[in-house]
């Protein structure tokens, strides 16, 4: 699905939030190598599960088609800085939720960005008949944690010993939900 495109200013930077379309792509593909990169909070290392421009070309197509996909980008002086999406189910019994992943680059956090693009999908889910929103953090990640329990998100469960990190530890993964009534 598209939304209309919403504008922002923190901290002297300008934003842009709006539905990802398919000129998009090529920097998606940079944006989320660069990401993956740059915090061990991802779930992927630098240059792993690398999606290529024809392959974020196709996923923008189906999220844009799809009444239960939104794929948003934030943009600062026609440059994405950060991305989320939410992508649902067409079985029957998973209707009614979405899952939900962001990234935004370290030189561009502080700024709400990531605050923001979980507004705008909290706010497409809402209107558009999604009562269940479910993502996964690594438990080390407080802000995000934070972040996501004053967006009305809560701990449903932990998945122990999930990943293991540069440093050789394993860390546990939470699952956090939100439930609209």
């Amino acid at each position: 699905m598209m939304i209309t495109h919403q504008e922002f200013k923190v901290k002297d930077v300008t934003y842009t939030i709006r539905s990802a379309v398919k000129r998009d792509a090529k920097s998606l593909s940079e944006l989320r190598l660069q990401i993956d990169g740059e915090t061990e909070n991802m779930d992927r290392e630098k240059g792993e599960a690398f999606i290529d421009e024809e392959g974020f070309e196709r996923i923008i197509e189906t999220d844009t088609n799809h009444p239960r996909h939104l794929f948003l980008v934030a943009e600062v002086e026609d440059r994405l800085v950060g991305y989320s999406r939410c992508e649902g189910s067409d079985l029957k019994r998973f209707v009614h939720k979405v899952e939900f992943g962001i990234g935004v680059q370290k030189d561009f956090w502080g700024y709400g960005i990531g605050k923001n693009l979980m507004k705008e999908s909290i706010s497409w889910a809402d209107t558009n008949g999604i009562t269940k929103m479910v993502l996964n953090v690594l438990e080390t990640n407080g802000n995000a944690i934070e972040l996501y329990k004053k967006l009305g998100f809560e701990i449903e469960g932990i998945i122990k010993k999930d990943r293991i990190h540069s440093d050789g530890n394993y860390y546990s993964t939470y699952i956090m939900g939100r439930f609209k009534e």
